[in-house]
């Protein structure tokens, strides 16, 4: 029997790209959920889970970077979007198998080198199926056909948590991995080679080679981003946004999953857990966009964003009032006896905040559109979520660190407090029909950036110096720390791209310190003396430096065309 191509119709379109969501979700629930149960279970620490967690989404913040490979380098045979997700697929697949032999967590390190190359191809892919999104779905089907994603990524995510924690009691831990690859691979036999994917338009021919083609495509990428990003005051405002968690994140990340284990949750209570989270989840995206629509978006997700916290602060009240504080080994000889009520507290807590977090979730994607320019919507609008996925990333880091610090009331009570601080900026989303989407303030916003980036990288010398003063609030300090030096080392690379040779020099050291920037996230994990620690507080000098000399650029090149000849 020949099946069908789901491209061909309407209805199935919305199945294509539901099932196509479901194989990103999968990897993530597995991720986030069943593995990181299973560490805790073998008494692996939660800073060192909260890394793992975190070292899982990273590839997402910077899936940006596929865009220029996926559109440049692609087979007309096998289709230019088609042939990357079978290849994707396929490769996710053979990562997910291959730490099928691996013992942990003795080995924890190799494997989360292993799945942090499994969800790089997983970005690729995402990119990848967006790019079939946007050149089959009609119009009419677009808004429908997002909300099936979604629910579609938060089933995969039922499926690789709960799904995987129901199968280890009977199969144990190891052969879920065959499961996992084996659900991807499914998705691929029966809905993805099945496809014929439609014939694009034609393609100017490339110059040159293909490599330096993507090259092109990527100096491209740069330069429109960062226009977009600072041609408003509300794509400005989503740059900042998105960088800033929205709302306590805490409960949706490996906080809620040692939490579980400790309080004696066995596989099949955390599994139970995770599927209802995840169909009330599914189900409150869809009205939390319906909802969006007819009665405001800033307005809705402005209350979604602090109603997440209520049921935060409502776990954080029973812990507190049971004398949870501290994380308890699972395997400890003399654990406490774990309260009824705490259990009950925990199921409240988390089937509430999925509902917020579900109605959260659409909109947040919808208020980002809103700014988007439709001329550069893929660019601004994967980096909007790209951004974000960097924010669950630091958020997963930090938490897992401080909750060893602080213990588990302490780190929620600051996950609510840093969460509501993106309130802020809501306001500044708004854009009126018509209103271009470039004004003449762009080039302030540059100038601006550029100096409070500058003065925090300096900031890190005193930081660094005293840092023991801090105690306890030392991963609340590293996590800005790091967001500024991400910021910085991005900065630099797209000022290079838009001064050109404006600033010759200039920008071409602060190529050179972008990488380095971006390395200084290696001192969670190498103990620095010596000269290496003078290296670390060089790096970050050198690239306040740049930054303040930036920050002095009229940047006249983020004029629009009309400003630009009066300024003439």
């Amino acid at each position: 029997m020949r099946l069908p191509n789901l491209l061909a119709s309407a209805k199935g379109r919305l199945a294509a790209f539901f099932f196509l969501y479901i194989t990103e979700g999968i990897p993530l629930g597995f991720a986030a959920t069943a593995v990181a149960t299973q560490l805790r279970r073998q008494d692996v620490g939660p800073a060192e889970i909260g890394a793992f967690v975190a070292s899982f989404y990273l590839p997402w913040a910077f899936k940006w970077a596929f865009g220029p490979l996926v559109d440049v380098f692609a087979s007309e045979r096998l289709g230019r979007r088609r042939g990357w997700i079978i290849g994707t697929q396929i490769l996710m697949a053979a990562t997910l198998l291959s730490p099928v032999m691996l013992k942990l967590p003795g080995q924890l390190w190799l494997f989360t080198i292993l799945l942090l190359v499994h969800n790089t191809f997983a970005a690729m892919q995402d990119v990848a199926i967006d790019a079939l999104a946007c050149g089959t779905l009609q119009e009419h089907e677009r808004g429908t056909a997002n909300g099936m994603m979604f629910a579609g990524a938060s089933i995969g995510r039922l499926i690789g948590g709960s799904g995987v924690l129901f199968l280890m009691s009977y199969t144990g831990f190891q052969p879920t991995f065959i499961f996992v690859a084996g659900c991807i691979l499914v998705v691929t036999a029966l809905v993805v080679l099945p496809m014929r994917e439609p014939p694009g338009p034609a393609r100017p021919p490339v110059a040159g080679s293909r490599l330096r083609a993507a090259g092109r495509e990527m100096h491209d990428f740069a330069v429109s981003s960062f226009r977009a990003f600072l041609g408003t005051r509300g794509a400005a405002s989503g740059l900042l946004l998105s960088l800033l968690p929205p709302g306590a994140m805490c409960l949706g990340l490996s906080l809620q999953s040692n939490l579980a284990v400790e309080l004696g949750l066995d596989n099949d209570e955390v599994a139970k857990l995770n599927a209802w989270s995840a169909v009330v989840a599914a189900a409150s995206m869809v009205a939390g966009g319906y909802l969006s629509d007819r009665l405001g978006r800033r307005l809705m997700l402005s209350i979604y964003i602090a109603c997440l916290g209520l049921p935060v602060l409502y776990l954080m009240s029973a812990l507190a009032q049971h004398g949870w504080i501290m994380p308890v080994s699972p395997n400890a000889p003399n654990r406490p006896e774990v309260p009824a009520a705490l259990v009950t507290a925990l199921w409240i807590a988390t089937l509430v905040y999925n509902v917020f977090n579900g109605l959260m979730y659409g909109t947040s994607s919808a208020i980002y559109m809103d700014v988007t320019n439709p001329r550069v919507a893929a660019t601004q609008f994967t980096a909007y979520m790209a951004l974000a996925n960097l924010t669950i990333s630091y958020s997963a880091a930090w938490q897992g660190i401080a909750i060893e610090a602080w213990g588990y009331p302490r780190t929620m009570l600051v996950d609510v407090i840093f969460g509501v601080a993106c309130l802020a900026l809501i306001p500044f989303m708004a854009r009126k029909a018509g209103e271009a989407f470039a004004d003449d303030a762009a080039p302030v916003r540059a100038r601006a950036l550029a100096g409070v980036l500058g003065l925090m990288c300096l900031a890190w010398l005193p930081y660094r110096a005293w840092h023991d003063a801090f105690g306890a609030a030392q991963p609340i300090a590293g996590t800005v720390f790091t967001l500024v030096f991400v910021g910085s080392a991005l900065f630099l690379l797209a000022g290079r791209a838009v001064l050109g040779d404006a600033a010759r020099r200039l920008t071409r050291f602060g190529v050179w310190l972008a990488p380095l920037l971006l390395a200084m996230h290696a001192r969670y994990y190498i103990d620095f003396n010596g000269a290496a620690e003078t290296v670390m507080r060089a790096v970050p000098l050198a690239g306040g430096a740049v930054l303040l000399l930036l920050a002095l650029r009229p940047w006249r090149e983020l004029l629009p065309p009309r400003a630009v000849a009066q300024a003439a």
